[in-house]
């Protein structure tokens, strides 16, 4: 216990007095993609303070058709955290001393780093702090790794003004340079990414006018997928197209995106006619100024594989748009 204290302690220290002041070079981070390593004791990573992590990090990604985790993650102990750990780029210190603390610090091992630290006075304090900040854990490691990856991603980039349909919509995005363009007739545009492992990375753009308080209040997003699925995206039976898939709700909430209302949709598609399906992350943001809802739409076929980082990647360009 008293080992983690001083490690935690470290952490709070080294962040107040500013590691990455320009005089120390740091090394780069390493890590996969939404990977938290978890310093803890074992005592503690096995009893109750472990198992309120576990429901935060174990809660699934939203939109899947198979369960998947938050996060992976790695345990380690204090006493094991050494030099080959510190360069993780997800870090979470984690234990029980004399007081109650929540702080989150960057880069104090290596660059970029994100270095969470929640204590508390007793195994009871931990669980009502671990509870009380479990959408801050989510979302702080989801939005670092975020922009790390939408850097890494799209460092080389597509011309926007090439791309016809981004030029008609007077956007920009910028989609990696191995996207290959299925259509792009400046009314509709269909990018494609194909791995060696047969996974299908797609992203789509569209826009269609707002006709109602319906296309305001987001009533009509399912039935536009649907009717931009039967015109342009095709399956391989003749006949057959994409939908959202009929069985699945989608989740919609209501979010902001580059200070603009909008919806964020997750959910399952499926080809009618067909045997395929898999998930999508649909942004449709309100244009009010150009009187058009602006859709950008990420979805995957990857059978027998996880798919939650191909979405995070998708996330991470979809979120490069700028109006």
């Amino acid at each position: 216990m008293k080992k983690l204290f001083l490690l935690a302690l470290t952490v709070i220290v080294a962040s107040s007095c500013g590691n990455n002041n320009g005089k120390l070079t740091l090394r780069q981070s390493t890590g996969s993609m939404n990977h938290v390593l978890i310093v803890m004791n074992n005592t503690e990573w096995q009893g109750k303070a472990g198992d309120a992590l576990r429901d935060i990090i174990a809660s699934p990604v939203l939109g899947l058709p198979q369960e998947e985790n938050q996060f992976s993650v790695h345990q380690v102990t204090p006493s094991t955290f050494t030099r080959l750990f510190k360069a993780n780029r997800n870090l979470l210190f984690v234990g029980v001393d004399t007081q109650d603390n929540f702080s989150v610090n960057s880069n104090l091992y290596a660059d970029p780093q994100i270095a969470m630290t929640i204590l508390g006075k007793d195994e009871a304090s931990l669980i009502k702090l671990i509870n009380k900040h479990k959408e801050e854990i989510v979302s702080v490691f989801k939005d670092g790794d975020l922009k790390f990856f939408q850097k890494k991603l799209t460092k080389k980039h597509l011309d926007s003004d090439a791309i016809k349909t981004l030029k008609a919509l007077n956007i920009s995005m910028k989609i990696p340079k191995d996207y290959r363009l299925v259509t792009d007739n400046g009314e509709f545009l269909w990018l494609r990414n194909e791995t060696l492992n047969d996974v299908s990375k797609n992203i789509l753009v569209y826009a269609t006018p707002i006709n109602n308080e319906n296309d305001i209040m987001g009533n009509n997003i399912v039935a536009t997928r649907d009717t931009i699925g039967k015109r342009f995206i095709p399956g391989g039976p003749e006949g057959s197209h994409m939908i959202t898939e009929a069985a699945y709700s989608p989740h919609i909430k209501s979010t902001k995106f580059k200070g603009k209302d909008a919806f964020e949709v997750r959910g399952k598609w499926e080809v009618k006619g067909d045997y395929m399906a898999g998930p999508f992350l649909n942004y449709s943001v309100i244009d009010e100024k150009n009187d058009r809802m602006l859709i950008v739409e990420g979805f995957t076929y990857a059978p027998n594989i996880n798919k939650r980082d191909y979405m995070f990647e998708l996330e991470a360009i979809l979120k490069t748009l700028q109006l």
